[in-house]
């Protein structure tokens, strides 16, 4: 795929799209082409080299049979956009009918103390009469503070959000994932693939998956994710599956975005980027930076400066999802993780999947 920057419309041809979030047009882009699958050889390669790797159209043979189900996620994002509790709509079909026995919903939360939490549902999830897990969730939250970024996560997990370790529970965790399967049967797209799986354990050098702390995406016209990173403790990185819409993305390993900041850097206008220039001088001072929660000075360079994105893109660190493409993401560590950057493209909001990968039991 060959991935075409330009900085105003008129320059851009009549196939060209916006690149717009939260209010900022970073340019335009043109898309032509379908990058060639990589083999199993060659992604593997890449994931031990931490660079993203694009699957191409892997998932194109599946969607049809979940087209309905994605159709009934659309209708959910829609219906929680219109101020639908969560909790009401898990309740009635046809989540009444998809949730086993095995799931309790024992009550909810409306997350006051978190602006951009809309809702959370809480599950317990039972097994022969016995109690298997409980304190399991999946909680509904807006991606920004903008008022015009109609972008929404479903999350799930369990326990205290922020606080526990939830790579010390594995037996919790595949409970919030069975949980994911019921409300999203479109999961199965990505879990039960015998083609993905079986690259995915080839990369992992496993014989066993195992997909963690889901997240289902609706990235929405004017909206996306700023540039970060997906390090958890006991993950190996994230599957991230476009289920409908189309999505750009940068991504890239931290060692290379530090490479690009001090490129963009050394070829800027010496009087442009003076408290950034300073602090870039210290490589690790730098990169210590990116991961204090204010990290501002970055932050406008990364994620408010179009031609910062015109740069990584003509480094060759941009990708376009489609449905039924699949992106993967190294997050071994802090120093190696690949951080990533989200525009939805288009007009219509898409859905994607967003999965923990690490090795299974």
């Amino acid at each position: 795929m060959t991935i075409r920057y330009f900085a105003t419309q008129q320059d851009a041809g009549p196939r060209a799209q916006p690149l717009l979030r939260r209010g900022l047009s970073y340019g335009w882009i043109e898309s032509a082409g379908e990058p060639p699958m990589p083999d199993a050889d060659r992604v593997r390669a890449a994931w031990r080299n931490n660079e993203a790797v694009m699957l191409p159209g892997i998932l194109a043979d599946t969607l049809p049979g979940f087209e309905q189900d994605i159709a009934q996620a659309h209708r959910l994002m829609e219906q929680t956009l219109e101020g639908s509790d969560v909790a009401e709509s898990f309740e009635g079909e046809p989540y009444a009918r998809r949730l086993p026995p095995e799931f309790a919903l024992t009550g909810t939360s409306y997350e006051e103390h978190d602006d951009q939490g809309i809702e959370k549902v809480y599950f317990d999830a039972w097994q022969n009469d016995e109690l298997a897990a409980d304190d399991l969730w999946c909680k509904a939250s807006w991606l920004s503070f903008e008022d015009d970024d109609a972008s929404l996560r479903f999350r799930f997990s369990f326990g205290m959000e922020g606080y526990e370790d939830v790579a010390a529970d594995p037996e919790r965790q595949m409970w919030a994932a069975k949980l994911t399967d019921a409300i999203f049967p479109e999961s199965a797209a990505v879990t039960a693939h015998a083609g993905l799986n079986a690259l995915l354990a080839h990369m992992l050098d496993c014989e066993r998956l195992a997909f963690a702390e889901r997240i289902v995406y609706f990235n929405a016209p004017n909206g996306g994710a700023q540039m970060h990173h997906d390090v958890e403790r006991g993950h190996d990185g994230v599957v991230f599956a476009q289920m409908s819409g189309s999505t750009f993305w940068l991504a890239l390993s931290k060692p290379k975005l530090l490479d690009e900041i001090d490129a963009y850097l050394a070829a800027a206008p010496a009087e442009q980027w003076g408290d950034l220039r300073a602090l870039a001088k210290d490589r690790q001072a730098l990169a210590c930076y990116l991961e204090e929660r204010d990290h501002e000075l970055a932050e406008q360079l990364l994620d408010r400066t179009p031609d910062f994105f015109r740069h990584l893109i003509e480094r060759g660190y941009a990708y376009v999802l489609r449905p039924g493409d699949v992106l993967l993401m190294p997050q071994y560590s802090l120093d190696t993780c690949v951080w990533h950057s989200v525009i939805c493209l288009g007009d219509e909001a898409g859905e994607g999947l967003s999965f923990a990968l690490k090795r299974g039991p």
